[in-house]
């Protein structure tokens, strides 16, 4: 598990801020741990048990991978780019026009919406590519599965 988080956080995050990672290498260091809880020979029921939630969580953890990587691959294209700002431009004009007899309550709704449509537009630019910029994700919580050296060596016997 430690050689699966250290080549997810080193060498897989940094591949997908790039969208340079691929579904087609398998994460070997799951897949051969997968293989070696199943080919263990379980001695009574709990091993059985125990041996069939290691595999379960094996499973979880490369289905999550997938999932890394297919996020990782999409993005909002030109076409929905183009969509979303011509809605907002209609809702805009939509908007002034409902408001033409009033040039103060025009001018206050025409603010609000575009204010509105502008956090909006960022919001969806910001997580259009979940793996960059100052709102990505980040391999946190994959680093925290690991001990880190300086807690294994304070829990060391006398």
């Amino acid at each position: 598990m430690n050689r699966h988080i250290e080549e997810a956080v080193n060498r897989e995050w940094p591949a997908m801020a790039h969208e340079r990672l691929t579904l087609a290498p398998l994460s070997t260091h799951l897949v051969e741990a997968q293989r070696l809880t199943v080919l263990m020979k379980p001695q009574d029921e709990s091993q059985r048990t125990a041996q069939r939630e290691i595999v379960a969580a094996l499973h979880r953890a490369l289905d999550a991978r997938r999932q890394r990587i297919i996020i990782s691959q999409s993005e909002v294209g030109p076409v929905k780019w183009a969509a979303i700002l011509l809605m907002g431009l209609c809702a805009l004009i939509a908007i002034a026009i409902v408001h033409s007899d009033n040039r103060l309550t025009c001018a206050i709704a025409v603010g609000l919406f575009a204010t509105g449509f502008a956090l909006s537009s960022l919001l969806i630019a910001a997580y259009s590519r979940p793996f960059t910029g100052e709102i990505s994700v980040k391999p946190e919580l994959l680093q925290d599965v690991v001990p880190s050296e300086a807690a294994t060596s304070h829990t060391t016997p006398e």
